[in-house]
């Protein structure tokens, strides 16, 4: 997930904690209203914040992993439609949105500026922390960008029991090839757009008007191509929201240049060794291209493959009926068989 545009701002941290709540939103079906629940739960450096959409449906919870990294889970927040079927719960990773934040009240400090805590292995345990205390012990894992990362290392660094699906969203699983996809989406934008990020990238001048307006540009195209960006999507990348120190130290000024802890990254000789079943899904004009979606999912045995048409990045804000169409039917397939199995 990118910054954004101006996201590279200093800005203060608060740290907001909330003791677990209940609340019923107005989206009502058959079965009665969705139940909303949200919590915090502590982690290594700190405490995160945990929503639960559908606390009250039947189903296999999906849990949401979001991207960035340090991008919050609002921009995810579609993704609730699903929880007319099944719990839905999303959670901020530490040092983002509401996992870096106490009530206006409190003397507790900010967000944590420990920069040992921003590497995969913190983010992996502090998924199976919060997987144990929400007692997560069948679950579907769906993992957006950074998200797809997090969701692969987690199974293969814990091979974890009771994971029914995984979803690799957007996926990243290869950063010299993402890199690579960017270089070429780059050349279909206005030759001087590209020379401003050449002068920046070169310079390393990468707050000027000129490299954020060839950023904003890149963006519009191949993270959502809904104009204006819906209010979700800027909310998680406002300043007081987003982990903009977390975003730099593990990826970079932007999602085309790559300088972060997280450029090495290369999971795709290991793929095999997940035999969860998984649907990789991504836009057609995705910086996750589709070629390279096919690409791990070919290094999948038995995974499953989709393109989403006029879409990008964000492709399940973009296109929603056909994106949780997919999702939807991945997910009850997968339940489907596993129960098949069990008889």
């Amino acid at each position: 997930m990118p910054s954004g545009q101006s996201r590279f701002t200093a800005f203060r941290w608060l740290f907001v904690s909330l003791c677990a709540i209940t609340l019923v939103s107005g989206c009502a079906n058959s079965r009665g209203p969705v139940v909303t629940t949200e919590g915090k739960i502590a982690v290594k450096g700190g405490s995160v914040y945990y929503k639960i959409v559908g606390a009250n449906r039947p189903g296999v919870p999906l849990l949401i992993l979001h991207g960035g990294p340090g991008i919050p889970h609002d921009y995810l927040l579609p993704l609730s439609a699903l929880a007319n079927e099944r719990p839905v719960i999303f959670y901020d990773q530490l040092g983002c949105g509401q996992s870096s934040r106490v009530l206006a009240a409190s003397v507790l400090s900010d967000r944590p500026a420990d920069a040992s805590l921003w590497t995969i292995e913190h983010y992996v345990d502090e998924l199976a922390t919060v997987r144990k205390a929400l007692r997560l012990d069948r679950v579907h894992i769906y993992g957006h960008s950074w998200g797809s990362m997090l969701a692969v290392d987690y199974l293969l660094r814990q091979n974890p029991d009771g994971v029914v699906s995984l979803t690799l969203a957007g996926p990243a699983l290869s950063m010299e090839r993402w890199v690579a996809d960017q270089r070429v989406w780059l050349l279909e934008l206005p030759k001087q757009t590209q020379e401003a990020i050449r002068k920046a990238e070169a310079a390393k001048d990468f707050d000027s008007p000129e490299y954020q307006s060839a950023v904003g540009a890149f963006y519009a195209e191949h993270v959502c191509r809904l104009n204006p960006w819906p209010e979700y999507v800027q909310r998680a990348l406002l300043p007081e929201n987003m982990g903009q120190d977390i975003y730099l130290h593990m990826c970079g000024p932007s999602e085309f240049t790559i300088t972060g802890s997280l450029k090495d990254y290369e999971r795709v000789d290991r793929l095999a060794e997940i035999t969860t079943p998984t649907l990789f899904i991504c836009g057609r004009y995705d910086e996750a291209t589709p070629a390279a979606t096919e690409f791990y999912h070919r290094n999948l045995p038995g995974s499953h493959f989709k393109v989403i048409e006029n879409a990008s990045h964000l492709a399940y804000a973009e296109q929603p009926q056909a994106y949780n169409r997919v999702l939807r039917a991945f997910l009850k397939q997968v339940e489907a068989d596993a129960s098949k199995y069990k008889r």
